[in-house]
């Protein structure tokens, strides 16, 4: 089993501090996740920037299985930040994060500042389509997102506490201007402008890595300036179907916890679902439907490529 230095430290602050009352517990574990992700940034080489929901899991998923055909990793856990360079000494460290909410902003106000801390760093920022994410979204907040990290987040966007998340139906949740569509544009907005023009970025769409897995992974370890074989890509792009991950995590065969299934009896709860580029339209009614559409065609940046087209339907 593959022992992170980097979670080692982050569980231990959750549990030196589990004792704490909640309004100062949230306030030391700030300050102390803080200089966690500092040091984790300073010594990090790439850098991952995903929304929850935007298939990232799938993405480090093919990337674990690569180095393990071509190095011998470990098939069990997708790394999440220092497991790679752990297993075998000139593999990266990757620093996986939202970049955006909660404990993660210094990431976003390093690259907003061009801070020293990011400087040589690659850097890849996933996206996808706004409408998909936040349905998404939606069930993971209330079925899956561990109870530190709710508080953290509605510490930060919530601090006087008045809005009960947990509770809040997928439409309201939706159009929530701190957790919804609104602010999932002003994150993508942000992000765009970051990598623009920027050496060493890339930004990747799920829907390409969906519609051509392979070309869009190989245009991934071109900018990483890693070689593998055709059979490793074969390979790996087979391993991680959703038909294989949603067996696998049923099976309990990863050793990341964020891959275990939590619930047997509730299909919404699985980490692997439907993976479907335009799901939310099924999820939704067609005037709410319309409403995230034209909120996009508003406010999204179009470098992004999700303003309506044939396409999008």
């Amino acid at each position: 089993m593959v022992i992170s230095h980097d979670r080692i430290k982050h569980w231990a602050i959750l549990y030196s501090t589990a004792w704490i009352p909640k309004k100062p517990r949230t306030y030391i574990r700030y300050r102390l996740f803080d200089r966690q992700r500092r040091g984790m940034l300073e010594r990090g080489q790439v850098v991952m920037i995903r929304h929850p929901k935007t298939g990232s899991t799938w993405l480090r998923t093919l990337l674990t299985q690569l180095y393990h055909h071509r190095d011998g990793i470990s098939p069990k856990r997708v790394f999440v930040a220092d497991e790679l360079a752990l297993q075998k000494k000139g593999l990266p460290r990757w620093i996986i994060s939202n970049g955006w909410y909660s404990l993660e902003h210094l990431i976003a106000e390093a690259y907003a500042t061009n801070d020293a801390l990011i400087h040589g760093k690659k850097i890849i920022v996933l996206a996808r389509h706004p409408g998909d994410i936040v349905v998404s979204w939606h069930r993971q907040y209330q079925k899956r997102t561990k109870a530190f990290k709710r508080e953290l987040i509605e510490a930060d966007v919530n601090p006087d506490g008045r809005i009960d998340w947990q509770a809040m139906d997928r439409w309201t949740f939706v159009q929530n201007p701190q957790l919804g569509l609104p602010a999932i544009i002003r994150y993508y907005n942000f992000w765009a402008r970051t990598v623009a023009g920027r050496d060493g970025a890339l930004l990747v769409r799920y829907e390409d890595l969906r519609h051509d897995t392979e070309a869009t992974l190989r245009k991934i370890t071109e900018l990483l300036g890693e070689t593998f074989s055709d059979e490793a890509y074969q390979k790996a792009i087979e391993f991680g179907s959703v038909e294989n991950m949603r067996r696998l995590e049923k099976e309990g065969y990863f050793q990341n916890e964020s891959l275990r299934l939590r619930d047997a009896n509730d299909p919404e709860a699985l980490k692997v679902r439907k993976a479907k580029v335009g799901g939310f339209r099924g999820d939704l009614d067609e005037a709410q439907a319309q409403w995230v559409q034209d909120q996009i065609d508003a406010h999204l940046d179009p470098s992004l490529g999700y303003h309506s087209r044939p396409s999008d339907v």
